[in-house]
C-alpha cells in the first residue's frame, strides 16, 4: 500500500503564495504520473497539474503561468508552488499518484486533501 501525505495548505490573501507538498511512502511503485487536483464545494474534481516519470509537465489553463509542479525523487515528494493566488483557487487540493505495482498492476492513489482558502 502507498500512503500520500499532503501539507502546506492554509489561508492566504489574494495575490499571495503557498507551496503544497505531497510525501509518498509505503510499497514500491513504478510511478507514471504524480499530480495535483482540486475540488471546490459543489464542483467536480479538476486536474491542476501533473508531472510524468520523464519530467514532462502539464497544467490546467486556469493555473498556467501561476502554478509550478515539481518533484524531489530522493524525498519521494511532489510539490505545487502556487503564486498569484485568486479567490477562485479556493478548494481542497488532492495529491494523486498513478503507477504500477511491483507485479505490474496499475495503481492509483490519492492523498487526504489539504484545504487552500484565498481571501479577497
Amino acid at each position: 500500500q502507498v500512503q500520500l501525505v499532503e501539507s502546506g495548505g492554509g489561508l492566504v490573501q489574494a495575490g499571495g503564495s503557498l507551496r503544497l507538498s505531497c510525501a509518498r511512502s509505503g510499497s514500491a511503485l513504478s510511478i507514471n504520473t504524480m499530480g495535483w487536483y482540486r475540488q471546490a464545494p459543489g464542483r467536480q474534481r479538476d486536474l491542476v497539474a501533473v508531472i510524468t516519470r520523464l519530467g514532462s509537465t502539464n497544467y490546467a489553463d486556469f493555473v498556467k503561468g501561476r502554478f509550478t509542479i515539481s518533484r524531489d525523487n530522493a524525498k519521494n515528494t511532489v510539490y505545487l508552488q502556487m503564486n498569484s493566488l485568486k479567490p477562485e483557487d479556493t478548494a481542497v487540493y488532492y495529491c494523486n499518484v498513478q503507477g504500477n505495482s511491483a507485479l505490474g498492476y496499475p495503481r492509483d492513489y490519492w492523498g487526504q486533501g489539504t484545504q487552500v482558502t484565498v481571501s479577497s
